[in-house]
């Protein structure tokens, strides 16, 4: 009965809508930011700003937590999973800040699909935590996850080709150094997508 009377903060799936917008939009300006082929410090300054952005929000939902004597998911599953979102905008910010450092003017194909990629997997993250606060949604839900580990996978095999054609074709250490990098950065975006789904699922199967 207790219970029953405390407060129940639902202000949580408000946070991870608002964090995931900034995973879709950070996703997307990496995307322009290859594609474009001009102004790359605009884009990076982009992604910083959306990136410190998901900061601020990561910060209210975590301060929200500590607040709340009642949450409507496990308390450690809210927490990990702002932090896993959050990790991926990092990552995102990482890619562009190497790409701009490292002034990579010429995009290659694999460094094309690895961020179009970014941006299928943060647009099922999204769609996945816009439906969370309804149990109802579950299957749907677990089908977006099944997406987005797929996705991950597709990411893994990009990279390994990538790095293949790498060390094959490529005379300049340097650029193979840049290029590495900026893939492994790119791929490890999609690892944290995957490590997000991972933990809607656990939270979809703690709450059937």
């Amino acid at each position: 009965m207790f219970g029953r009377l405390m407060p129940r903060e639902g202000r949580f799936f408000d946070l991870f809508n608002e964090h995931a917008e900034q995973i879709v939009l950070g996703s997307r300006e990496l995307v322009a930011m290859i594609s474009s082929g001009g102004d790359p410090e605009r884009h990076a300054y982009n992604i910083e700003s959306i990136e410190k952005r998901a900061d601020k929000i990561a910060q209210a939902t975590i301060s929200l937590l500590h607040t709340t004597f009642i949450t409507p998911i496990d308390r450690d599953d809210i927490h990990r999973l702002i932090t896993k979102m959050d990790d991926i905008l990092d990552l995102l910010e990482d890619a562009a800040q190497l790409i701009f450092i490292y002034d990579l003017r010429v995009v290659t194909a694999e460094e094309k699909k690895l961020a179009d990629i970014c941006v299928e997997c943060g647009e099922k993250v999204q769609t996945a935590v816009n439906l969370l606060s309804n149990m109802k949604n579950a299957s749907t839900i677990m089908k977006i996850c099944e997406d987005i580990d797929r996705l991950e996978s597709e990411a893994d095999h990009v990279m390994r080709a990538a790095m293949a054609k790498l060390f094959r074709d490529e005379p300049d250490v340097r650029q193979l150094i840049k290029l590495r990098a900026v893939y492994q950065t790119m791929e490890s975006v999609t690892d944290k997508c995957e490590d997000v789904a991972n933990i809607i699922e656990g939270i979809l199967l703690q709450n059937s």
